[in-house]
């Protein structure tokens, strides 16, 4: 018992000073977004997809503190603007359990782009409670019960899904990104020779949305 109280006393010292971090964390990632944009190397990827006018594209990692925190941000924008939402997956290397994640995320995406898109919203509305990769393996079987779904014991044991996280990262390293998350903003607009702007303040967005909007002629969709 003693060992088993150490143990949770841990957890729970990790957890508080995770607390007390996460605005450091935030103010600090925040800042070196805004200071350093992406300097594209590799546009190819930037354009909507067929049949839209406006969509975002995100390089994200669930382990990510100022992922989850843009997170609901950028879905309500997406709700509000009715736009596309593209995500590639872009694990940090210092980050323990986010390439797992990234694992998982690709495995429900290959039942529907939709399922994969609402397991990443869950995971970085829950991501304060995953420390490990067995947290993050008890999260996941959640949101499988959830949708119904059974999920394997082994969920990738040919490595294809941890191969399309691989494609990813390499994709946003021949781009240049560097940090998550990575946003811009696509439009089918190439009148001024670029047709992507980065978001690098997500207190833009909407603002930026509106002026992509403008320039398309997307109002009323």
């Amino acid at each position: 018992m003693p060992a088993l109280r150490v143990t949770i006393n841990s957890m729970v010292n990790i957890r508080f000073r995770w607390a007390l971090l996460l605005p450091v964390f935030l103010v600090a990632a925040m800042a070196f977004g805004q200071e350093t944009p992406i300097q594209v190397r590799d546009a190819s990827v930037l354009k909507p997809p067929p049949g839209a006018k406006i969509a975002l594209i995100e390089f994200m990692d669930l382990e990510c503190p100022v992922c989850g925190h843009d997170n609901p941000i950028i879905k309500d924008a997406v709700a509000k603007y009715h736009v596309p939402w593209i995500h590639y997956d872009f694990p940090l290397p210092q980050h323990n359990w986010s390439f797992d994640g990234a694992v998982y995320a690709q495995w429900f995406q290959a039942k529907s782009y939709d399922l994969g898109n609402q397991y990443r919203n869950f995971i970085y509305a829950n991501q304060m409670q995953i420390e490990t990769k067995s947290d993050l393996r008890n999260w996941t079987e959640k949101f499988a019960r959830m949708h119904n779904i059974a999920l394997p014991f082994v969920i990738d044991p040919q490595g294809i899904y941890a191969a399309r996280v691989k494609t990813d990262v390499a994709l946003g390293d021949r781009m240049g990104v560097q940090y998550t998350p990575t946003l811009w903003i696509v439009t089918n607009n190439y009148s001024h020779g670029k047709n992507y702007v980065q978001v690098t303040n997500f207190n833009d967005l909407y603002t930026m949305l509106d002026q992509a909007e403008a320039e398309v002629g997307n109002k009323g969709r």
